[in-house]
C-alpha cells in the first residue's frame, strides 16, 4: 500500500518547502495593467464600480504608467473616453484622438514600456456598438474600414501591440493587411481570439461608458456555453496572422485557456476582467474573503490553466504582494 511510504504532506511543511516545490509562478513581467484615458488635465476620477481604479487624462496616465515601468509590470493596455462620439466612431481612428495622444506621452517618457492598445469602437460610438449600425444590426464588413484606420493610427502613434476586441468576422486579417501597406509590418496583433458576452464586463461599461444603447452584443460577442467554437475562433484568427490570442473573460472560462493551451503554440493571454476585479474587490471590503489571497489565487489560476499572461487590474497590487 502507498501510505505510510508515501506521504504527500512531507512536501507542505514549510513556506521553504512549499515553495521549492511550487509548480506555477507569478512575476510582475507576466501582468498587463489595463487603464482609461480621459480628455482633460488633472483628471483622476474613481469608478464607483471598480474601486482604486480611474478615468485618468493623460497627465494622470503617464504618472500611472511610471509605477507600472518602476514595478516591472509587463505592460499597460491602453483604453479611451472621448470627448465627443458619433455614429462612425471617428473618434476611434483620429490622430489627435484620446488613445493616440496618450499613447505618443507614455512612449515618450518610458520607451521601454510596452503599451498595446484595444482597437474597437464601443467607447467611440453614440450607439454603443461596436462597429457600423445598420437596421439595428452591427455591419460586419463595413466596420472592418474603421478598426483598420484605428489599428494603423495606433501604431503610427507609437503602440508596440494593436488588439482588436471587436469580434467582427475577418478583423485580424483586414488589420494585417492594412499595417503591412503602411509599413508597419514589424507591429503585432494581439486577437481577443474568444471574447464571450459575458454579464462580467459590466463594471467596465461604466469605466468605459460604452454601454449599448439598444440591445447587446450577443451577434458578435461568443455564447458562453461554446467551447468548441471557441477553438475555431482562435484557429482563423492565427490563420488571418495573429501575433498572440487572447481568452476573455478569465476564470468563468479556465477549461477554454486550458484547451487553447494544449492546442496551440502561440503566446497566450487572459483577461481578467472588471467583473472578477469588483467580485473580489466587493467581497474582499465586507470582509468576506482575504483580498490579498484572493488576489494572488486567482492569478495563480489562470496561470496555471495555461496563460502566459494576463491582463489584471491587480496587477500593481499583486506585484506588490509577490515582492
Amino acid at each position: 500500500m502507498p501510505f505510510p511510504v508515501h506521504r504527500m504532506r512531507r512536501l507542505r511543511g514549510s513556506e521553504a518547502m512549499r515553495s521549492l516545490v511550487r509548480e506555477t509562478r507569478l512575476a510582475p513581467s507576466q501582468f498587463i495593467l489595463p487603464l482609461f484615458a480621459c480628455p482633460g488635465e488633472g483628471v483622476r476620477k474613481e469608478i464607483a464600480a471598480m474601486p482604486g481604479n480611474f478615468q485618468l487624462s493623460v497627465d494622470e496616465l503617464v504618472r500611472e504608467c511610471e509605477k507600472a515601468h518602476s514595478a516591472g509590470i509587463g505592460g499597460v493596455l491602453l483604453f479611451g473616453i472621448p470627448e465627443s462620439k458619433d455614429e462612425i466612431a471617428s473618434g476611434a481612428y483620429a490622430e489627435d484622438g484620446i488613445v493616440q495622444r496618450a499613447v505618443h506621452a507614455v512612449k515618450l517618457m518610458f520607451p521601454n514600456l510596452l503599451v498595446i492598445t484595444d482597437v474597437c469602437n464601443c467607447e467611440y460610438t453614440s450607439h454603443g456598438h461596436c462597429g457600423i449600425v445598420r437596421n439595428q444590426d452591427v455591419d460586419n464588413d463595413a466596420t472592418l474600414d474603421l478598426l483598420c484606420r484605428t489599428a494603423v493610427s495606433h501604431a503610427k502613434a507609437g503602440a508596440d501591440i494593436v488588439a482588436p476586441s471587436d469580434m467582427m468576422d475577418g478583423r485580424v486579417a483586414a488589420i494585417r493587411a492594412a499595417l503591412d501597406r503602411r509599413s508597419f509590418q514589424n507591429t503585432p496583433i494581439l486577437a481577443y481570439a474568444a471574447k464571450f458576452a459575458s454579464v462580467f464586463y459590466g463594471p467596465f461599461r461604466e469605466a468605459a461608458e460604452s454601454a449599448p444603447q439598444f440591445g447587446d452584443r450577443r451577434t458578435y460577442q461568443m455564447d458562453p456555453a461554446n467551447g468548441r467554437e471557441a477553438m475555431r475562433e482562435i484557429e482563423l484568427d492565427l490563420e488571418e496572422g495573429a501575433d498572440l490570442i487572447m481568452v476573455k473573460p478569465a476564470m468563468p472560462y479556465l477549461d477554454l485557456i486550458r484547451q487553447a493551451r494544449d492546442r496551440f503554440d502561440a503566446p497566450l493571454g487572459a483577461y481578467q476582467v472588471s467583473g472578477e476585479f469588483s467580485m473580489i474587490a466587493a467581497a474582499a471590503q465586507n470582509g468576506w474573503l482575504d483580498r490579498d489571497r484572493a488576489i494572488l489565487e486567482s492569478l495563480t489560476s489562470i496561470r496555471r490553466a495555461g496563460a502566459d499572461f494576463i491582463l489584471t487590474y491587480f496587477a500593481l497590487e499583486a506585484t506588490r504582494l509577490l515582492s
